[in-house]
């Protein structure tokens, strides 16, 4: 169910982003953006146990964090293979979206984490070395299982922006593979481009927005070129993006919650739209009042809301 729109930025964040919408966007700086992303609260207190490893990939080894909560647990736990986001080519395993986000859920779900750095497009890397990584590193986690301490059937994957895009994608290459994951979460993802049209409605969301927030189409040429290795959008696979897969048939329940104040919540209302038209069982959810990427946001009460909702997914049977 999508929660109902309110075009109000959220209480938390409307002094921050009226101090940020005060300055000519030629005079914006570096230290503007970081006071936007500052913490709004300190760390959320969970008891795990964390462990960095380094596993096998397809190509270098493939760094992963995983989270564990603390003390035995009576049966195999549940997982959830996590993908931060960063536009393909920045974000970490120490960024809010990474690490507090596998905290929050592995502390909340009494679930295993694993927390996965893949590759990042460069001059020298390109597609499909980061979607490589990732359904590498899910099978990994299957094949671990034991190891781990969880159940091979309960492997969640899912991942943020970029990171939701991954998780969609491996999604669709494991299905082919006959190795679908048990479910699948997508936060604020971006599965089309070009962006989907907006919505009259998100439309008038997004006019609220300070113009250096939006990220437009004309945004997304150099990443795209640079992830593509300059090769044609048109031509690329649907494991890249996945809203333009021909066949979503066979997709697993999926979790999808899209940031209010976004232009890629065009691309994760559509992506809803084709999963329950090709008959997948999809829980929609607005995050309202927050901009893109609001689980980067350490203490935003949106953010713990939204763990707690992907916490209860990964609590079902």
């Amino acid at each position: 169910m999508t929660t109902s729109p309110h075009h109000t930025f959220h209480t938390q964040l409307a002094a921050r982003i009226a101090d940020f919408n005060k300055k000519a966007t030629a005079d914006l700086g570096p230290d503007d953006y970081e006071a936007l992303g500052k913490p709004l609260g300190p760390p959320e207190s969970w008891e795990l146990e964390i462990e960095d490893r380094r596993i096998p990939g397809p190509g270098p080894e493939i760094p992963v964090r995983v989270y564990r909560p603390a003390g035995p647990n009576a049966s195999a736990r549940s997982c959830l293979v996590w993908l931060h986001g960063g536009a393909w080519v920045g974000g970490d395993l120490d960024m809010p979206e990474a690490h507090e986000t596998a905290r929050g859920i592995a502390g909340r779900a009494d679930a295993v984490v694993v927390s996965v750095d893949y590759r990042l497009c460069s001059k020298d890397v390109h597609f499909p070395a980061p979607h490589d990584d990732v359904v590498a590193a899910f099978r990994w986690v299957r094949e671990h299982a034991a190891e781990l301490g969880v159940d091979p059937a309960r492997i969640a994957i899912g991942g943020a922006s970029a990171g939701g895009n991954l998780a969609a994608g491996a999604t669709l290459h494991l299905r082919d593979e006959g190795e679908t994951p048990w479910q699948t979460l997508l936060l604020y993802p971006l599965v089309h481009v070009p962006l989907p049209d907006p919505s009259d409605e998100l439309a008038a969301a997004l006019a609220e927005v300070p113009a250096p927030l939006r990220m437009l189409n004309e945004h997304l040429d150099p990443v795209l070129d640079l992830m593509l290795d300059g090769a044609p959008v048109e031509t690329a696979s649907a494991y890249v993006f996945p809203g333009h897969a021909e066949d979503l048939s066979g997709f697993p329940p999926t979790y999808i919650d899209n940031d209010e104040f976004d232009p890629l919540r065009s691309s994760g209302e559509r992506f809803a739209e084709q999963l329950r038209a090709a008959g997948a069982d999809v829980e929609q959810v607005l995050s309202a009042g927050v901009l893109h990427g609001h689980l980067n946001m350490t203490g935003l009460d949106a953010a713990h809301a939204t763990l707690d909702r992907m916490a209860a997914r990964l609590c079902k049977g």
